[in-house]
């Protein structure tokens, strides 16, 4: 590990970074990179680690899927505290450090998102949360959580293709507005069968498109606000062969049929608990198709899946452009 002291001279790609926090703010840690440069840097970093911590190799079919760089961003959590005056701030946290950024541009964000940073700190009140989270939706509609203030609350909706979503800024959705489309049509693909099942389901992002490719779909999602969307994403799309199960992952996964046709994971960052991978490696589903945003947890998973699975291809997003993020979708089957 180590830190720059001096920059003796700018390097192939390097440039001044576009936003005036970039030198503090920790949202974004590669705006001195051109942008074409970032996503290669990233998608090499990616396979490295799959071969290091992972021992696998290049898969039989790779692709990078990008977007736009700036402006795309539907989802951020904002920090707040108080100057040495007593006055709301609100930003993002600096490097690697609880020590708050004030920021009252963030050009990452959807213009609907940015437009509320220079009011915000004025609209909170007397006692701000320490944590305010804010979802852009369909039309340049805003919502925040928790209620404060007064600012915009209660459900958008988000159009994915020709399936609408119905979610409140609580809950988890993939943030690049112009990619999430791609990225649900290379994980759902043009596989078809009889049952589904869709783990760590969120609103129902992936397990709307797979009901109408299988006969039954199960969606199991741990979080109860998240679960009672998805449920209502599937009535209100007339998806009826849809069942969401409010449960954690890994209790419920122990039930998992065997043979099951198709299992779609999304997990957190930790990746897939120890209970998920033996249940996959026990029960055996035709097809597994497995998204992920860390590649140390994706690497690691993989290393015990490629037993008894055969990866036949892998797709890279760039979800998180500015950032050294990357999402990717590795599809194996039996």
């Amino acid at each position: 590990r180590a830190e720059i002291v001096e920059l003796l001279a700018a390097g192939p790609g390097r440039r001044t970074p576009p936003c005036p926090h970039f030198a503090d703010c920790g949202g974004c840690d590669l705006q001195h990179l051109d942008d074409s440069l970032q996503v290669r840097y990233k998608a090499e970093a990616l396979v490295e680690t799959l071969s290091r911590v992972g021992g696998i190799g290049p898969p039989p079919s790779l692709e990078v899927v990008t977007g736009e760089m700036w402006g795309y961003r539907l989802r951020t959590q904002l920090q707040t505290g108080r100057d040495a005056e007593g006055q709301t701030q609100v930003g993002y946290f600096a490097r690697r450090s609880h020590t708050l950024v004030p920021v009252r541009v963030c050009p990452i964000l959807d213009p609907a998102l940015e437009a509320q940073l220079p009011g915000l700190p004025e609209r909170l009140g007397e006692q701000p949360p320490s944590r305010i989270d804010l979802l852009a939706g369909d039309g340049g509609a805003v919502t925040a959580a928790p209620l404060v203030g007064d600012l915009p609350h209660g459900e958008v909706s988000l159009t994915v293709g020709d399936l609408v979503y119905r979610l409140d800024a609580r809950c988890f959705f993939q943030a690049h507005r112009s990619l999430v489309a791609k990225l649900v049509e290379r994980a759902v693909g043009s596989w078809e069968g009889e049952r589904a099942v869709d783990l760590y389901a969120g609103v129902g992002l992936f397990s709307l498109p797979l009901a109408r490719r299988y006969r039954a779909v199960t969606a199991v999602e741990g979080e109860r606000v998240a679960a009672r969307y998805a449920r209502g994403n599937a009535q209100r799309n007339k998806l009826a062969n849809v069942e969401v199960v409010a449960q954690a992952v890994e209790s419920w996964v122990r039930g998992l049929p065997a043979g099951t046709d198709r299992v779609v994971v999304d997990p957190p960052r930790g990746g897939l608990a120890a209970p998920v991978r033996r249940a996959l490696l026990d029960k055996l589903p035709a097809r597994v198709t497995y998204v992920s945003c860390h590649a140390a947890t994706l690497a690691r998973d993989l290393r015990e899946l490629v037993d008894a699975y055969r990866l036949e291809s892998l797709t890279l997003f760039d979800l998180f452009p500015q950032s050294g993020h990357m999402e990717s979708v590795a599809q194996l089957a039996r």
